[in-house]
């Protein structure tokens, strides 16, 4: 990834994983490797300083024998979720501006949203529907 990532970044991130259940760490470090490039031995920092903020609290439940910690996301991680959830909004919506120039970045949100419910019902225009039924609205017509 050409950008850098910062550690509110990466907290953010982690909460809101936790804010959806409690999990251990190897569990979050794959979830979080779907958004970022990021290794164990990056993640735990994060989460110790969480759970010293007071954002995490932790439990161990045995697994085969051993003990598993898991991380939960506390009364207080949660207001700082919502809080991160809100900046990022704010900052998200601004950097589109800048990159795509407004109101496009809807547009052709929306447009690629249209083309993806198209193609699922198989009515991209241009195409046949599969069952060999006429040409639906979806299907028919040029395209803008």
């Amino acid at each position: 990834m050409a950008f850098q990532v910062g550690s509110a970044f990466l907290d953010a991130c982690v909460l809101a994983v936790l804010a959806r259940e409690d999990t251990y760490g190897y569990v979050l470090t794959q979830k979080m490797r779907q958004v970022v490039d990021i290794s164990e031995s990056t993640l735990y920092p994060v989460l110790r300083r969480l759970q010293k903020s007071g954002y995490l609290s932790t439990y161990d439940s045995p697994f085969q024998g051993r003990n598993r910690r898991y991380y939960r996301i506390t009364e207080e991680g949660m207001k700082k979720f919502e809080a991160y959830r809100e900046e990022w909004i704010w900052h998200k919506t601004k950097v589109d501006e800048l990159m795509f120039g407004g109101q496009e970045v809807q547009e052709e949100s929306s447009r690629k949203g249209s083309r993806e419910t198209e193609k699922d019902a198989g009515t991209v225009q241009g195409e046949q529907p599969a069952s060999g039924e006429g040409n639906n609205e979806l299907g028919g017509g040029s395209e803008e």
